[in-house]
Formats: structure tokens, sequence, C-alpha cells
């Protein structure tokens, strides 16, 4: 048998050998590999017998450097997109309902303010600021907006229970 034929012969049970532990595609690379690593360092051995023992301890230390290569890039513990479960982004039916029952709260307790906090949360609301509101209101000073505004966040919250939150005192 010449070398071509030999290393034929070779290369089949390389790749049955590789293919039988990992993927055939990724198999026949490794026997390709080892078949170069042959022919560039190892030319002078040419008998079969010689042949055969070197190719199987090189396709071994290729397969476990191969399993060290995936282990470091956590390719064995990779989970496919199909499988990961995504949160949904729309709004949490609890976050809706706390939202929702602050909102109530704030209505009611914003109904039962006098007429001047009413309308300095009402202006606030919409977007004017403290010197807006004292031209508005016709303040003597922003000074008296600012006062008339701590004093109506505080009846506010005292109206809603001492707490923005509900079900807590404060």
């Amino acid at each position: 048998m010449d070398r071509e034929q030999i290393l034929a012969a070779l290369r089949e049970r390389i790749v049955a050998f590789a293919a039988s532990r990992i993927a055939r595609d990724v198999a026949e690379d490794l026997a390709q590999e080892v078949l170069v690593l042959l022919h560039e360092k190892y030319s002078h051995v040419t008998r079969l017998d010689e042949l055969l023992p070197l190719s199987f301890r090189i396709i071994r230390f290729k397969l476990t450097s191969l399993r060290r290569k995936a282990v470091r890039r956590g390719e064995y513990t990779q989970v496919s997109v199909e499988d990961i479960q995504m949160p949904d982004p729309g709004e949490d039916p609890g976050a809706r309902l706390e939202r929702q029952q602050m909102s109530e709260r704030l209505a009611t307790a914003i109904s039962q303010l006098e007429g001047r906090c009413r309308e300095l949360f009402r202006l606030k609301l919409e977007g004017k600021t403290f010197a807006e509101i004292q031209t508005v209101m016709e303040a003597g000073s922003i000074n008296t907006v600012y006062t008339w505004d701590a004093r109506c966040r505080k009846r506010l919250l005292d109206l809603m229970g001492g707490s923005w939150e509900s079900g807590h005192e404060g």
C-alpha cells in the first residue's frame, strides 16, 4: 500500500471514530486537521501500524481540546432562544390596579379640597411654573405661592389618610 492509500483508509477510520463522539461535519474537519498534522510533522512515519495509533492519539487530543473550548465558551450551557421565556413588556396588572386605586384616592381627596388648593393643583397639572401661577392667582409674591403649595400638599396628604400609598397610615 502506498502512502496515499494508507492516508485515505486512515481518514475514514478517523472520521468514523470522531463521528461517534461529535457531529459528522466537525469530525471530518478534525480528521482533515489530523491528516495535515501527520503530513507536516510526522511525514517520516510511513507504516500503517505506526500511523494508526499516532492518528488516534492526535484525534483524542483534538477532541479533548474541542470539548474544553466548548466549555470555555459556554456552548454546553447555552439555552435555545425558543426556550427562553421573556417577560411581557406590557404593564403588570398589579401595578395597573395600584395606579388606578391611587388615582381614585387622589381624585376623591382633591375634590374635598377648598377652592384655592384645587385651583393651584389644576394649574400645576397644566404644567404652569410657580411664577405663572403667581400671576394667574394674583398672589403678592412667589413665596406666597410656595406657602400655598406646601399647605395644599399637606392638606391633600391628610385627606388621603396621611400616606400616598393605600392602607398605610403615616
